[in-house]
């Protein structure tokens, strides 16, 4: 009895604290929001989730405020059981698309010359359950990448 109470609340602060998981979204949207849980675990600011703009979108932004860095992260989600690894496909192509919203962002909020670093958080989350199995954050896993870099 005790012990599911404890469970029971420890799950609650935990939504509280760090953010709630929809389970009525789709296994992208949780995909994202598991991934956000995990930046603020890790006592990172999430200012942004689905910054869109007319060329694209970027799953989080975020800020480590220690090292005064803006992050941009890429969550992939995985569903099934299929073999591979969800962060393979970050591609040479999707980075492009990522690091171009980046600047678009940077530009929009006067932040150009801010140091950034883009990550991507792979989430395995397969059918029926609440809490992904597994979830893996690459720092810097990439650069900038792309024409009209800045640096």
């Amino acid at each position: 009895m005790t012990r599911s109470l404890l469970k029971n609340l420890r799950a609650r602060y935990i939504a509280w604290r760090f953010g709630s998981i929809d389970p009525t979204g789709n296994v992208g949207k949780r995909g994202e929001q598991a991934a956000a849980r995990l930046l603020r675990r890790k006592g990172l600011r999430v200012v942004a989730e689905s910054e869109s703009d007319r060329g694209g979108e970027i799953d989080l932004i975020a800020l480590d405020e220690k090292r005064k860095i803006v992050i941009f992260v890429e969550v992939k989600t995985h569903s099934t059981t299929k073999p591979g690894h969800p962060a393979e496909r970050v591609d040479s192509e999707k980075q492009g698309r990522v690091s171009r919203a980046a600047m678009r962002y940077l530009k929009r909020k006067h932040l150009l010359g801010i140091p950034v670093r883009f990550d991507v958080i792979a989430v395995w989350w397969h059918s029926g359950n609440l809490e992904p199995d597994k979830i893996e954050h690459y720092e810097a896993a990439f650069e900038c990448a792309g024409d009209f870099q800045m640096w």
